[in-house]
């Protein structure tokens, strides 16, 4: 199949719409459902995001994708008992790819509603399973057990977009798009990020441990599929914090660090412990968590729409229990897509736990960004790469 017709492009109004290939086959298959315009730009982005972390490290992995950025990514690392908790997956057995679907979209629930997942591996049960719990548009796989595709054919009353994609496709090195009638052509972005590009350590600091190494190439990946300016805070094989698409690189940061925040404040006892009632839906759940942890949780518990979510009216955080329950962070990493222009950049990532950034460098503020990293005794390395992504 050369070309697959569309429901509509990124609007109702934008018809008629399609993919198709200038050269040959379509290196997908629709197994079940009708995929969009943007539901094709979050999964072909996903794909590629997931499939370089699993080059990376050697591990299965998944991303959530929404609006061409991912919401979270994540490789498969066993879940703690408390990650179990935090991310709702009920003691489920889980496989390595289930492990990195439930951690990357653990990252912002909030922000992963409706998402499209994408899997680095063939999809099993397990992940199949794990997916049905959640409101989700679709996931792309380069394969299905005959299980998993049972699971996902019965999601969204049978309507939920399924894809397969060939595992073995190259797509050709010039890539191109339109743009209010203009053509634009360029080499596709086929960097391969690895820890090599962490050797040119700039700070005082030159300890990073392998995990923090790790963390730091997850961080530069999702960057790279990323909307620009964006910031990514990452830990334990998991980005925790993205900040996307802002013009501002600060206020990247902060949009990130404020995402990282979130997922530390959900380990917090006082908000695993939150007396849902049962029959709540996971959407209400977490959107109730997210307020319960923001700066009007006092003014929230005091409505009484959201005082049936609960058995019992819990007490609220204080802005002093939040801020000291985010001061335990501890050893994030942080990847930048571009050079830090300030050193306020450094002044608010500390402020969420992280130890260890890496960032192009090239700044004609370079020193103050070195000093800044150099007072924390944070470790700071140069990739001398940009990673743009528009």
């Amino acid at each position: 199949m050369k070309e697959l017709e569309l429901k509509y492009g990124c609007n109702p109004n934008q018809k008629p719409s399609r993919i198709y290939s200038e050269l040959g086959e379509l290196p997908v298959e629709v197994l079940n459902g009708k995929p969009g315009y943007i539901n094709f730009l979050d999964a072909f982005n996903g794909y590629q995001l997931a499939c370089e972390l699993r080059d990376a490290t050697g591990l299965a992995a998944a991303a959530s994708f929404k609006h061409v950025s991912p919401a979270g990514a994540a490789v498969g690392l066993p879940l703690s008992d408390l990650e179990q908790k935090m991310f709702f997956t009920d003691n489920a057995t889980l496989s390595p790819l289930a492990c990195a679907y439930v951690r990357a979209r653990g990252a912002d629930r909030v922000c992963s509603y409706g998402d499209w997942a994408a899997l680095s591996d063939e999809c099993d049960v397990e992940t199949a399973l794990a997916l049905a719990c959640e409101v989700s548009d679709g996931v792309i796989a380069p394969g299905y057990t005959e299980d998993a595709l049972r699971v996902l054919k019965t999601k969204r009353k049978g309507g939920y977009n399924v894809v397969k994609i060939d595992k073995d496709y190259i797509p050709r090195n010039v890539e191109r798009k339109e743009v209010y009638g203009v053509t634009f052509e360029q080499n596709r972005n086929n960097l391969k990020i690895g820890a090599d590009m962490l050797s040119n350590i700039v700070t005082n600091n030159k300890e990073v441990s392998e995990n923090a190494k790790r963390d730091l190439v997850i961080s530069l990946i999702s960057l790279k599929y990323t909307q620009s300016n964006s910031v990514c805070y990452a830990k334990d094989g998991q980005a925790i914090g993205i900040g996307a698409g802002q013009q501002s690189r600060i206020h990247c940061t902060r949009l990130a660090g404020s995402k990282a925040d979130n997922w530390r404040l959900r380990q917090c006892p006082k908000v695993l412990d939150l007396p849902f009632r049962k029959d709540i839906s996971r959407p209400a759940r977490d959107n109730a968590i997210d307020l319960y942890i923001s700066d009007d949780c006092g003014d929230i518990l005091r409505d009484g729409a959201w005082q049936v979510l609960f058995t019992v009216c819990p007490p609220a955080m204080s802005c002093e229990e939040r801020q000291d329950w985010v001061s335990g962070a501890t050893d994030l990493s942080l990847g930048s897509d571009a050079f830090f222009p300030f050193s306020d950049n450094i002044e608010r990532a500390v402020k969420s736990g992280v130890k260890y950034i890496a960032q192009p460098g090239g700044s004609i503020r370079d020193h103050d960004v070195v000093d800044a990293c150099n007072k924390y005794d944070i470790v700071m390395a140069f990739t001398g790469i940009r990673l743009f992504h528009h």
